[in-house]
């Protein structure tokens, strides 16, 4: 992937809340292990590395679907590209799955 539009989709995830931001860290939930995937190869693109991925716990979907949220931790150091400024003015600092109000 190129890192165009590897940091579109990246800006796509910060606004959408599944991507948030912690210094040079970036931590993306998600509920499918193949969107795991694509972060990774948007975030090596960008020239940063994934550091982990985790099951955090077993969510609701509807009423009869328990599903996996994943974590995934990545660090990318982003002095030639704007991904920190631009969390800081589209993102949050709880991700969509968060269970807090």
């Amino acid at each position: 992937m190129l890192p165009p539009p590897a940091s579109k989709k990246m800006k796509a995830w910060i606004r959408s809340r599944h991507l948030i931001c912690s210094g040079n860290f970036f931590i993306f939930e998600t509920v499918e292990a193949s969107t795991v995937d694509k972060f990774e190869a948007c975030v090596e693109a960008l020239g940063g590395t994934l550091i982990s991925v985790e099951p955090l716990k077993k969510i609701w979907i509807g009423s009869h679907r328990r599903v996996v949220l994943y974590q995934a931790k990545a660090s990318l150091h982003t002095p030639h590209h704007d991904l920190n400024q631009y969390w800081i003015k589209y993102g949050s600092f709880r991700t969509r799955f968060d269970e807090r109000q």
